[in-house]
């Protein structure tokens, strides 16, 4: 079965609702990240455009969104303060970009697939735990500080940021979000309003909000909201004034060593990020399609070069967007790059209008994309699988909340690494992609003990696999397999062993996992030969 080719202009009808959703959502945190980073208000816009539009179309992954990340602050504020410029630290960004697309060709992305899911679930839940955190404050109308929705946290959990949260609420800001709210659920609840795919809640939340305020304004009511409550992004007067906004590398830059110890760093970090972006973005498309992550790293070190030489923050992969745009139902990238256009053309043409939004309504469409990262169902869901995968999964989610993405997974990492390492670890069985295209049958022959660190032999196998083959798995001799690798089989045999004529046998897998309901589903091309009951 031949795989369509990407078009630029198939698609736009679908994702244009969910390319303007992770639009009204990049807006703020672009502006937001750059301020946190005491970089130019602009730099952030450029690397959000940037990252829409070149990454967008470049990239191979149908969901994840790539703009300046929260993750990657603390480095550029404590870079630029060091360094004494930006033009100089922008000769960092292309250190790193060039870095990046070394690490794409060495084949550097492959690690990624030794994340195990719940890992990657705890990551997820752990920051939309923090988006709703630090959204509260833009919800009730608290917003001393304009660092957007991730940066709070850039440094580790700051409790004190909350001590005057209360003695500063805006009554006006919270009926706004209330409002907002109300118009999101409705959008996803009530069958007439579902079917209006071409208008998204959240435009309709934008719209309503910058109305309600708007008639506050009119009414002298006393809930009106100021400029403070509102996005601020800057305004050019004429052509010069856009010119001057714009910063351009200081190329003698290359000539100090400590950019090159900054553009490395962040080569490093803005690497590891990406994959763990892209993993968990691979994980909540439904189409359950896989992102060629060594390609990915080549795109976000070309995305990063750009991004520098024009002026702009460097960037990364980035959760909450992805997150977004994979919840307002978008099915390819074009969806991202919608999301870039819009920048593009909204900071060009209307920004005085963007600056009407209050960050309240903004605050509500991000409360529910943080919900939904972090619903109950998931946590129950991970306390059901037992200690071995809920341990980690919670410790993710606590460290990425009161630490930091990286370390958070990483403490989630050794957890998982020291439960399986209690047990004997076997590699799963590997077939070369020669072999595979040789055969018309297969079969796979999983070890005693299959863990997450046989993934990426499984998927790699899994993924040579040719159309119209006959597949056998079997598990006859095992007695553990992880439940990332039981889902990799699943979305195998239930979605690309379907569109491509692929018949699967699972032999000797248990009566208690969810294979059992492949027999309900006569199209799922699977075929079960023998079950026993353990």
């Amino acid at each position: 079965m031949k795989k369509k080719a990407f078009s630029v202009f198939g698609g736009i009808k679908e994702n244009f609702p969910s390319g303007l959703v992770v639009f009204l959502v990049a807006l703020p945190l672009c502006l937001g990240i750059a301020l946190a980073s005491g970089a130019p208000p602009l730099s952030g816009i450029i690397a959000g455009i940037v990252g829409g539009l070149v990454v967008g179309f470049l990239s191979n992954s149908n969901i994840s969104v790539t703009g300046p990340a929260a993750g990657l602050t603390a480095i550029v504020l404590t870079a630029i303060t060091d360094l004494g410029a930006f033009e100089l630290f922008l000769c960092a960004g292309i250190i790193a970009g060039i870095l990046q697309l070394i690490l794409g060709f060495v084949r550097a992305g492959s690690i990624s697939s030794y994340f195990p899911n719940n890992v990657i679930e705890g990551m997820l839940a752990g920051i939309g735990v923090i988006i709703i955190l630090t959204q509260i404050p833009h919800a009730l109308g608290f917003d001393k500080d304009f660092e957007g929705n991730e940066s709070l946290f850039a440094n580790g959990f700051n409790p004190n940021y909350f001590t005057e949260l209360f003695a500063g609420i805006n009554l006006g800001a919270i009926i706004i979000t209330v409002f907002s709210i109300g118009i999101l659920l409705a959008w996803e609840k009530v069958p007439a309003l579902k079917k209006m795919k071409m208008i998204p809640g959240a435009l309709v939340a934008v719209v309503s909000g910058i109305l309600l305020n708007f008639i506050f304004k009119a009414t002298g009511s006393s809930l009106a909201i100021g400029p403070e409550h509102l996005v601020s992004l800057p305004v050019p007067q004429n052509i010069d004034d856009f010119k001057n906004m714009i910063v351009f590398p200081d190329f003698q830059g290359f000539f100090n060593p400590k950019v090159w110890i900054v553009g490395a760093t962040i080569a490093i970090v803005a690497s590891i990020e990406t994959l763990l972006c892209i993993e968990a973005s691979d994980r909540l498309d439904k189409q359950r399609r896989i992102t060629d992550t060594n390609l990915e790293l080549k795109v976000q070190g070309i995305g990063n070069l750009i991004s520098s030489v024009i002026g702009g923050l460097p960037m990364t992969s980035v959760v909450v967007r992805s997150s977004a745009n994979a919840n307002s139902g978008a099915t390819s990238k074009v969806s991202t790059m919608i999301h870039g256009a819009l920048l593009l053309i909204c900071v060009l043409s209307i920004p005085f209008i963007l600056n009407l939004i209050p960050l309240a309504t903004l605050a509500a469409v991000l409360i529910l994309v943080g919900y939904k990262l972090a619903k109950p169902a998931t946590i129950m869901h991970f306390w059901k699988l037992g200690k071995y995968q809920f341990i980690p999964f919670i410790a993710t989610i606590l460290a990425v909340v009161f630490l930091d993405l990286l370390k958070g997974v990483g403490i989630g990492l050794l957890i998982s690494i020291f439960y399986i390492l209690q047990g004997n670890m076997k590699r799963a069985y590997y077939l070369s992609k020669e072999q595979l295209d040789d055969a018309d049958e297969i079969t796979m022959k999983l070890a005693e003990e299959v863990s997450f660190l046989n993934k990426a032999a499984i998927k790699k196998t899994l993924k040579n696999i040719k159309p119209n083959s006959v597949v056998t798995i079997d598990a006859k001799g095992t007695s553990y397999i992880a439940n990332d690798i039981l889902e990799m089989i699943q979305d195998f045999a239930n979605i690309r062993a379907k569109e491509e004529d692929i018949t699967v046998r699972l032999v000797g897998f248990r009566t208690s996992n969810s294979y059992q309901d492949y027999t309900k589903d006569k199209d799922s091309h699977v075929v079960i030969e023998h079950r026993r009951a353990m």
